[in-house]
């Protein structure tokens, strides 16, 4: 029999400390995410998303994920889908947005000279016409995406909106890789409703899918800063624009939203395959970077979203947690003793692993109660991405980290607001419809001014710019 003596209580007190703290912490999700519900549509909604939703789809690819994709966003009819791709993939997507949309109504091609994500969804902000931006991925949504996704926007406060989120396989039998990336879903959808219900709050809203006003991306601060953010003042940021769209919503006192219902789940694909770790550790190095600006740096959080602060806070202590357990171990084995024998020691550590984790993921298993002998696998990542945060490219997006140089005519020209040129014409409004009635926002007949910085890029850590401005 063990027995705890004076001795041994400075060692396991800590232990016993942090494994009520974790499993409270983690009572407390449950209970809100059990409670959460999402907003539903009005009968006589203030927006449509024939006439106010622009769907942006930064890509390099036209295969047959991303034609399986744009057939089911057309079915929650948007006003517009606009790619912006590089020269040497528009016809490929051109071919696509004829084979999708005979009739040319729904879908635009435009090019930047190089592929980098940030640049690229900056260019088809500035080409949208539309109050409701709908930043995409390759992903298949249920008819029902828009109209649930605008539901939270008739507050006027809303600024962004995500969706939660499942795993679509590539084929009929699970890889490892996909039970591992269906973990990590099922996790994330239990923490963004749990936060979006206690305070409002969310720690990113997933660039996979996310809708926001426009007017909030059009800001010149924010384009500016968006396509130059640095790490530690070296390393460009190439990755994590979702991060950094969830920040500025936060530093600019503009309220976010979950909606986590079957009307509003988008399915995705993972990669099937061991590049899935290139994911994960992308995914990884962004949730330190960014939750190392937002507790340390910027520190809106704390004041706007307090609990999705603690629970940022909490995940950078997760890796060391985790390695409670293996020392704990480890000490007993070495330490010996005929109470506790080393095999009991062993035998007990792993048993409560699985039994704990089975628990966490029990929303998962409850779905693939076969996937719990994976579990062990999971484990072993977090403390690899700690170490590499200088690592800003994808990884999985081959040209997509692209650091050939531009020219300044090249690397301005997405600044270049697109949606104030003369020739256009609103597109699906009645005849009978005055274009300023719609609770004040703009039309185009509007007047619109901001500044534009046109310089070329700065050194890395410069961000002195001189504004020229375009005016309506």
């Amino acid at each position: 029999m063990f027995y705890l003596t004076r001795e041994q209580l400075p060692f396991f007190l800590p232990l016993g400390f942090i494994g009520v703290y974790r499993w409270f912490f983690f009572l407390i999700r449950i209970i809100a995410w059990c409670l959460y519900r999402p907003l539903r549509p009005r009968k006589r909604p203030r927006y449509k998303s024939s006439r106010d939703v622009t769907i942006i789809v930064p890509t390099i690819d036209s295969g047959e994920e991303i034609k399986l994709a744009v057939r089911s966003w057309l079915k929650s009819d948007p006003n517009e889908i606009i790619f912006v791709t590089i020269p040497k993939a528009e016809q490929d997507l051109l071919h696509l947005a004829r084979e999708v949309d005979p009739n040319a109504r729904k879908i635009r091609v435009i090019t930047i000279p190089r592929p980098n994500k940030r640049n690229q969804m900056v260019a088809g902000i500035n080409h949208t016409r539309t109050e409701i931006i709908a930043c995409d991925d390759d992903v298949i949504w249920p008819p029902t995406m828009l109209s649930h996704l605008l539901a939270p926007f008739e507050d006027r406060q809303m600024g962004g909106v995500g969706t939660s989120q499942t795993v679509m396989p590539v084929s009929k039998r699970w890889t490892i890789w996909e039970i591992l990336s269906a973990y990590r879903i099922s996790m994330r959808n239990i923490e963004i409703t749990a936060t979006t219900y206690i305070d409002g709050g969310v720690c990113c809203l997933s660039g996979r899918t996310a809708a926001y006003r426009t007017k909030i991306l059009l800001d010149p601060d924010f384009q500016w800063k968006f396509t130059h953010e640095f790490w530690l003042g070296r390393f460009h940021q190439h990755s994590g624009d979702d991060k950094f769209l969830t920040r500025w919503l936060h530093a600019h006192q503009w309220k976010t939203w979950i909606q986590a219902c079957q009307e509003a789940e988008l399915s995705s694909t993972f990669k099937d395959n061991w590049r899935f770790l290139l994911q994960l550790l992308r995914w990884t190095r962004n949730t330190w970077r960014s939750d190392i600006r937002s507790l340390f740096f910027e520190r809106h959080v704390w004041f706007r979203h307090p609990f999705v602060a603690f629970s940022m806070l909490d995940k950078m202590f997760n890796p060391f947690t985790l390695l409670a357990g293996p020392v704990t171990v480890v000490y007993l084995c070495v330490r010996g003793g005929e109470e506790l024998p080393i095999w009991v020691v062993i035998v007990s550590y792993i048993t409560w692993l699985l039994v704990t984790r089975l628990l966490k993921y029990m929303p998962h298993f409850v779905k693939r109660p076969q996937d719990v002998f994976t579990l062990p696998i999971w484990i072993v990542f977090n403390l690899y991405c700690l170490f590499t945060l200088h690592i800003t490219d994808w990884g999985t997006r081959t040209g997509a980290d692209h650091n050939t140089k531009t020219s300044e005519k090249e690397e301005m020209d997405i600044y270049t607001p697109h949606w104030q040129d003369p020739d256009w014409r609103q597109k699906n409004v009645d005849e009978d419809e005055d274009p300023k009635a719609h609770d004040g926002r703009p039309r185009s007949s509007e007047t619109f001014s901001f500044s534009i910085p046109i310089e070329p890029i700065p050194a890395a850590g410069a961000h002195n710019r001189t504004p020229y401005h375009y005016s309506r």
